[in-house]
């Protein structure tokens, strides 16, 4: 067993809507970490506490949390109050990331292409999300793995739309629906060194790429790397990487983008920590350059570390 990471806990679980993916993505994790040879241990934040946490002697951590409390920063804070070294993002980047309305005004602020939004909270904000016109994309800000998404085709669906995004948040998000190819792209590496992965293109029933077929149906499909122009991957790539970059990324995130029938890439929002289960991209896209799934799990433990430079003497 290898020594180079000392102990190492795998913070998995949580007590986010993505609980159960976070599961399945950790036990992956730990197992492959395992066979490598580093000393593993499972760690689940929605069942054992911070103090559980703080006496666990790890020497480092892979957050494979999803959504709230594990990829918000919540528990970035934590760990660097503990002075645990840990994989992804730091607590800024982390945050922005989770908060879909605030990442969109940092890539608008940017000059990045991400669609027109409006954000409702109050009856007052409808004539807004009206104005976009239709067919919308309605979602909650603060929620992943497409939960509490509708896509709406007429206004009479768009009251519920409305009332099901807020049911999972404070705020419910609106763009205009991109029609065009749906596409992702895995990124690995610090901020000014960040690295793409092959671009993939995903297929799902209708275009519906929900919760069900991201994880259980067998009915979506993948193509990795996508089929574009050479020209049209390398630009797609390179907008992931400034979109990672202006976010404060690092360690390892997920783009995720529409290409529309122009063949104009439009950013959608960033995962900072991805889904690691058989069924996801970050793995896919790895497989794609010769990176087996254990492999990727040690080139991201390998980035773990804390953020936040601590003052000589503390």
């Amino acid at each position: 067993m290898t020594t180079a990471f000392g102990r190492v806990g795998v913070l998995y679980g949580g007590v986010s809507a993505e609980r159960e993916v976070s599961l399945i993505s950790g036990q992956g994790i730990c197992q492959a970490l395992r066979e490598a040879g580093v000393d593993a241990h499972g760690f689940d934040t929605g069942r054992q506490s911070l103090g559980e946490l703080a006496d666990a002697g790890f020497d480092r951590v892979f957050i494979a949390l999803h959504g709230r409390y594990g990829e918000d920063g919540t528990i970035q804070g934590a760990l660097e109050m503990l002075g645990i070294p840990y994989t992804g993002s730091g607590v800024l980047a982390s945050a922005l990331t989770m908060d879909k309305i605030a990442t969109k005004r940092l890539w608008l602020q940017h000059g990045l292409p991400t669609p027109a939004f409006a954000v409702y909270g109050t009856a007052a904000d409808l004539p807004a999300v009206q104005a976009l016109g239709l067919p919308l994309i309605v979602k909650p800000p603060h929620e992943g793995s497409s939960l509490g998404l509708t896509r709406v085709e007429t206004g009479e669906q768009l009251p519920a739309a409305l009332e099901l995004a807020c049911r999972h948040d404070d705020l419910a998000l609106a763009e205009p629906l991109i029609r065009g190819r749906e596409l992702t792209v895995a990124l690995l590496g610090s901020a000014d060194q960040a690295r793409a992965l092959p671009v993939i293109e995903i297929r799902a029933p209708q275009g519906n790429f929900d919760f069900e077929h991201k994880y259980v149906s067998s009915e979506t499909q993948y193509f990795c790397p996508a089929d574009l122009p050479p020209d049209l991957s390398r630009e797609i790539q390179a907008l992931s990487v400034q979109a990672y970059r202006v976010l404060g990324c690092e360690g390892w995130a997920r783009a995720d983008l529409m290409l529309d029938g122009q063949n104009r890439p439009w950013l959608l929002e960033m995962n900072t920590s991805p889904g690691m289960t058989s069924h996801s991209l970050m793995p896919m896209a790895a497989k794609a350059v010769g990176m087996s799934y254990a492999d990727l799990c040690v080139a991201i433990l390998a980035t773990a570390r804390c953020k936040v430079r601590r003052v000589a003497g503390q």
